[in-house]
């Protein structure tokens, strides 16, 4: 087995020197050949060096390629056509792994039964939910990119978060590349380019595995703890809903294109947050009007443009790029 890491950044020169220490240090079987592959998405800062650096200190371990095209699902799929590996595994350039994160995130994929794996998405030590977020919620942490689905392992049926991720190579030729209208890119971050892949292969029949001891500790900045962040994350999820599955074409009455449904939804919602008991039901309810306002809004959008969703190719190898294997 050849497993490659790929990993995209832009402008986080610090916190990928720390990401790369990380995964330089994994320990892997002396039977499986493995590279990290870092894609520089447009950086302006010292990026460049940073890997350099790294391919010089662990010649043929790290390679460097450079993505122009401003946004992360080309730079995803730049490093997928980039990659020589059996198995893709993911990570982002502000987190730290340990020695044993790629041996257990990707040795579950030499079972056949498994197209992709995921894993725990843990915070850094000492972070603390706000007292007003209801943590009970199903996936009241997503917006810290915290996926934690337990300490035991087992058969995976959602989709991965994109910082510990691996999928058979053969996913992409299969079923695409991440699509370029999810992802953060100049103007927007919406996102859910890799829940969204992760979804398309398991509607495909495809099956994952969670491995809970394949961890990735992920810091949780400041300015996302608040409120304001909060609500436009799950504003720009509504919206991302919306791209990944549609705005319910079956639904027959509608206001402005948007279904009827909709606005019922978003009005009960309001009630609820303006009569919720408590700070955490209140802002719950917040959070939902919000994520509703998103699809609202992205019906209209879709309405207004009428144009089919993209989905974009892989490119090959033989796409001109700036690759380095130092």
């Amino acid at each position: 087995m050849h497993v490659t890491v790929v990993l995209c950044t832009y402008n986080r020169c610090d916190s990928l020197a720390k990401a790369l220490e990380s995964v330089a240090r994994s320990s892997m079987p002396s039977s499986v050949e493995w590279d990290v592959l870092v894609v520089d998405n447009n950086s302006r800062d010292g990026t460049r060096a940073v890997v350099e650096r790294f391919c010089l200190e662990f010649p043929g371990r790290f390679r460097y390629v450079f993505e122009p095209q401003q946004g992360k699902s080309y730079a995803l799929n730049r490093g997928i056509g980039q990659s020589k590996g059996d198995v893709i595994a993911f990570m982002d350039d502000d987190v730290e792994v340990d020695s044993q994160w790629l041996h257990r995130l990707t040795s579950p994929l030499s079972d056949q039964r498994w197209s992709g794996s995921g894993g725990r998405i843990l915070p850094e030590a000492g972070f603390v939910p706000p007292t007003w977020l209801d943590t009970e919620v199903r996936y009241a942490l997503a917006p810290f990119a915290i996926f934690d689905l337990g300490k035991a392992a087992g058969e995976l049926k959602e989709s991965p978060f994109g910082t510990n991720m691996a999928f058979r190579a053969g996913m992409f030729s299969k079923y695409g590349g991440f699509r370029t209208d999810l992802g953060p890119q100049p103007g927007s971050e919406i996102r859910s380019e890799d829940t969204e892949f992760g979804a398309r292969l398991l509607a495909g029949g495809e099956r994952f595995w969670y491995e809970a001891s394949a961890v990735v500790y992920h810091p949780v900045q400041p300015e996302r703890v608040r409120k304001s962040y909060l609500l436009k994350w799950w504003f720009d999820k509504g919206r991302a809903d919306i791209r990944e599955h549609g705005c319910s074409a079956t639904i027959k009455y509608r206001i402005r294109e948007v279904p009827i449904v909709f606005y019922r939804r978003l009005c009960i919602s309001a009630i609820r947050w303006a009569c919720g008991i408590t700070a955490k039901r209140r802002f719950s309810s917040r959070i939902t009007v919000w994520g509703i306002a998103g699809m609202i809004k992205e019906c209209r959008a879709q309405a207004e443009k009428r144009t089919p969703l993209i989905q974009t190719a892989i490119p090959t190898n033989s796409h001109p790029s700036h690759v380095s294997d130092d």
